[in-house]
């Protein structure tokens, strides 16, 4: 069962022991409801009254099922006319979850994920995750960003790991919010190796990689029956090297870049000097899932001008390959049965 209740300016109870409780405490002072917390029952009978909820927070000495207080408090809500709800404790002790958001829709999280939200004490996350909602994900954690423009790191990397590791060691739960997936060009590793080396115990819970998100959600497929059976995800942070840009070449199949938007003219340059053909489809996808995303496309021999022109800049996926020619044929036979569906109805 699920209920949606507005509990802003209503009353709150929740019985726990505070360490146990606050998160339990701080979600529900987020939504608004004015919190009372007791570490148990209280013996007067009015403590209840004008309470909309009661929440108990399990395994903290509050009544377990069965016992006589807990027979009272079930009658104690019903004469006070509160819910009665329980909530597991938080944990003591402290801990890190490396988390992947996804290319920052909200929808795109895993439940995972949105269960590590709703439970974290911190989150650190960066620009390209879903902050857009991620006070109301994570109601009970204090937000702290950590996110990197290019050209301007707010928080260095070893900054990121050492507050990881001080909060973890302060008994908090640690929820490190990283857009896309944390092992792909995220730095998560470098985040794990400084929990492992500083003993605190990290879980790492992966998200969906914009390399594959991004395009999809312009209606280009990475891979195509017939057209591409591979695809290669490339950094686009700094230049390739020709011997990158050969082997990158030589694969075939559908390249994708991440972070190219910047280095998308050496990009074109070196695939060129390589031996890419000048007419192969490339796709420029800015701002995936989001309400502004738009795609800039045409071939290795104008994508340059065509992204000038449109004033494309990051986050953007670039894709390289027959793939783009495949994703607009079925973009534009989407257009074209939406019009004649659009005629039929009218």
């Amino acid at each position: 069962m699920h209920l949606d209740i507005d509990l802003t300016g209503r009353r709150v109870v929740v019985l726990g022991h505070p360490g146990a409780s606050r998160r339990v405490v701080a979600r529900y002072r987020a939504s608004g409801a004015d919190v009372d917390r007791f570490d148990t029952l209280p013996s007067a009978s009015s403590a209840l009254d004008g309470a909309t909820l009661v929440v108990r927070v399990a395994g903290t000495g509050t009544p377990s099922p069965g016992d006589d207080a807990d027979t009272v408090l079930r009658q104690r809500c019903r004469d006070a006319g509160a819910l009665l709800i329980r909530e597991a404790a938080a944990s003591d002790s402290g801990h890190v979850s490396l988390v992947g958001g996804g290319p920052g829709a909200r929808g795109l999280l895993t439940l995972d994920a949105a269960a590590a939200l709703r439970d974290a004490d911190v989150v650190l996350y960066d620009r390209l995750g879903p902050t857009d909602s991620l006070a109301e994900i994570a109601p009970s954690a204090e937000l702290v960003d950590v996110g990197k423009l290019p050209g301007h790191h707010r928080v260095p990397q070893a900054g990121i790991n050492a507050l990881l590791v001080q909060h973890a060691r302060a008994g908090r739960h640690v929820v490190r919010l990283k857009g896309g997936d944390p092992f792909v060009f995220g730095r998560g590793s470098e985040e794990l190796a400084a929990c492992l080396e500083a003993r605190v115990p990290c879980t790492v819970l992966p998200g969906i990689s914009s390399s594959i998100a991004v395009p999809a959600a312009a209606g280009i497929p990475v891979t195509h029956r017939g057209v591409s059976h591979l695809f290669t995800v490339v950094s686009g942070h700094a230049p390739l090297t020709d011997e990158e840009h050969l082997h990158l070449a030589g694969l075939g199949g559908t390249i994708v870049v991440l972070m190219g938007v910047s280095t998308l003219p050496q990009l074109v340059a070196g695939l060129g000097r390589a031996g890419m053909r000048p007419d192969m489809p490339v796709a420029v996808v800015e701002r995936g899932y989001s309400a502004s995303q738009r795609t800039t496309s045409g071939t290795l021999a104008t994508i340059v001008t065509d992204a000038g022109t449109a004033r494309c800049q990051s986050p953007a996926v670039l894709v390289i390959g027959e793939v783009v020619r495949v994703g607009l044929e079925l973009q534009g036979s989407a257009a074209h049965l939406a019009r004649l569906t659009e005629s039929l109805a009218s």
